[in-house]
């Protein structure tokens, strides 16, 4: 029996200055096909995640994929970098932060 490969949407933001969490709103809006009444905050991205029908983009694929730096907003250890964090839990997201060289 053939095995399904899922199908991963990439977004890599390395390289990009993501200081703040509106700033990583401002980098997925367009490749994530966020429409402008999304809710930019982590409980809107794991609904659009998880429940789909929100992103037609996303929706299109088995898995969300992000790349970022350990930089900004995901060097930080505090309450917001968590939440963005852990809106990436589960098996339709990843997020993958680099350390930088």
């Amino acid at each position: 029996m053939a095995k399904k490969t899922e199908s991963e949407l990439v977004v890599d933001l390395r390289g990009q200055s993501i200081e703040t969490l509106d700033d990583f709103w401002d980098a997925v809006t367009e490749p994530c096909g966020l429409p402008e009444w999304f809710g930019r905050n982590t409980d809107a991205l794991r609904d659009t995640i998880q429940t789909r029908g929100i992103s037609a983009v996303i929706d299109s694929y088995d898995v969300l994929v992000v790349h970022v730096d350990k930089h900004g907003v995901f060097a930080a250890r505090n309450h917001e970098a968590r939440a963005l964090r852990s809106s990436f839990a589960g098996r339709q997201s990843r997020l993958v932060v680099h350390e930088l060289s």
